[in-house]
């Protein structure tokens, strides 16, 4: 089955919500770690696969895929998680 890149857009979005309900689930693994370990690992779990869904679906719709609408979802649904993730990670550590 081949993805086009609208769907892994999608798809990265799916796994970002994944990885945000698993780091919730065992964030009390992360009591001992430094702030800054932990900020490393937010980004890298929950920003870095939205900001590549982001330009995934950027890239789907420059190639002109079939429809535009899951490029579009894909880019508003990771631009907006990636975002938010950021600001959070900016402002309350």
């Amino acid at each position: 089955m081949k993805l086009n890149l609208a769907s892994g857009s999608l798809l990265l979005f799916a796994l970002s919500v994944i990885l945000w309900v698993l780091l919730t689930l065992f964030e009390s693994a992360l009591v001992g770690m430094s702030l800054t370990t932990e900020r490393v690992i937010s980004f890298l779990l929950l920003v870095l696969p939205a900001g590549s869904g982001v330009v995934l679906g950027i890239m789907s719709l420059t190639r002109r895929d079939r429809s535009a609408w899951p490029a579009v979802a894909g880019v508003l649904l990771n631009g907006l998680f990636a975002a938010f993730h950021l600001m959070i990670l900016t402002f309350a550590g």
